[in-house]
């Protein structure tokens, strides 16, 4: 067989000995064998040492490596490292008869660059972010029904919308193992949640803010909360939980608003949340509402937008956004108010987004105080290698 082979120039090698998962294009000299798109390459250095072994790719990021050293991935390289990520879930307690939804594969925080598998009770959902795990889509069910047997009923690949389309894929969302029908009910902290992988955001659900949620709910009860940028309510579902007083949801998307209202009435069936909570839904723009509403209007907020920056190009943009609308949310909330503030913004860095939220303050002229940072949980790890993957910051802040 042909060797398919990635030579680096020299020193581009520096990072990689450091365990960093990614060669860009400008370390490459040249490329030996016919590679193509999702070929397993062997990354070799100027001085003809073996580095390791990668998925290759046309573009800025040429190869996510999979393994370190002489030996390529063997026919256990799958299973192996599924089950090392089970492990790592077990240990940090993510998984319990009170928590059926969880990540099991997070990308490079999992050894698996270009990789997302989220469980949803005995359905596995798929993302790849890469050609070289699309193509291995079937070996990734293979692996995944090896690891959970019977637990395991289907594993959905919902890679069309992240898969590279340039790279001549046949993309399309498809069960590649069994089959759902109906509803999928999971429990996240003993709250019901009603999760639709086919039509849903991202692979149905946000499981990233699953700690944050939590942590929400005790700062609740007897509060006004609103809840902006909602999708299908998880912190509304956990403020009502908490006791709050009173819940508003507001997000652009009425699908999402829908199965929000969905999860409210299974909550509130199965006894977890109390019938006379109020909460009402607004399908209309959250920037827009929050301009609109009244001062002191609410005593708890939740300030978790999309992300305003893809790329560094658009990096000071985002900055002035999250700035402004954190500048609305504390001149808006009543004193003494708290408000749970977020960027998924993979481009802003933790320091960029607490001097926005701190300029955001300093505009408002208003007293404010730092109670949290939050980050990531634990089925969301961060290689310590690429800190490239702690992509979620948050800050709760108190506001005099």
């Amino acid at each position: 067989m042909m060797r398919k082979e990635i030579i680096l120039k020299r020193g581009r090698e520096e990072s990689l000995r450091r365990f960093h998962p990614w060669v860009f294009s400008g370390a490459i000299v040249r490329i030996d064998g016919d590679v193509a798109e999702g070929d397993v390459v062997r990354v070799v250095s100027s001085a003809g040492e073996t580095i390791g072994f990668g998925h290759y790719q046309v573009g800025s990021i040429a190869v996510r490596m999979l393994s370190f050293g002489e030996e390529a991935p063997g026919k256990n390289f799958w299973t192996d490292r599924f089950t090392s990520a089970l492990k790592l879930r077990e240990a940090a307690g993510v998984i319990s008869d009170q928590n059926t939804a969880y990540r099991l594969i997070h990308g490079e925080g999992d050894n698996l660059p270009g990789l997302i598998v989220d469980i949803y009770g005995d359905c596995a959902v798929m993302q790849a972010h890469s050609a070289g795990m699309f193509l291995a889509g079937k070996e990734i069910a293979e692996a995944l029904k090896a690891l959970f047997g019977e637990r395991l009923s289907a594993v959905y690949d919902k890679s069309s919308s992240t898969a590279p389309f340039k790279a001549d894929l046949d993309l399309f969302d498809r069960y590649i193992f069994g089959k759902r029908e109906g509803e999928e009910i999971v429990k996240e902290n003993g709250i019901l949640f009603s999760v639709d992988w086919i039509k849903g955001q991202k692979t149905g659900f946000f499981l990233d803010q699953r700690d944050n949620r939590a942590l929400l709910a005790k700062y609740a009860r007897g509060k006004r909360v609103l809840n902006l940028f909602c999708y299908t309510g998880g912190f509304s579902l956990y403020a009502m939980e908490g006791g709050a007083l009173s819940v508003d949801s507001v997000d652009s998307s009425a699908k999402a608003m829908s199965l929000l209202e969905r999860n409210i009435e299974i909550n509130r069936t199965a006894g977890i949340v109390a019938l006379d909570t109020v909460h009402n839904s607004y399908i209309t723009d959250a920037i827009e509402f929050l301009r609109d509403s009244e001062d002191g209007n609410y005593d708890l907020m939740v300030v978790d937008p999309p992300a305003f920056a893809k790329h560094r190009g658009s990096l000071q943009n985002a900055l002035r956004a999250y700035q402004r609308l954190n500048a609305m949310a504390i001149s808006k909330i009543a004193p003494g108010g708290v408000i749970f503030t977020y960027s998924c913004s993979q481009v802003v860095d933790k320091i960029s987004f607490s001097e926005a939220v701190f300029s955001a303050a300093a505009s408002t002229g208003r007293s404010v105080k730092i109670l949290h940072r939050l980050t990531q949980p634990a089925d969301h790890p961060v290689n310590i290698y690429h800190p490239e993957g702690e992509y979620l910051k948050g800050l709760v802040i108190y506001v005099e």
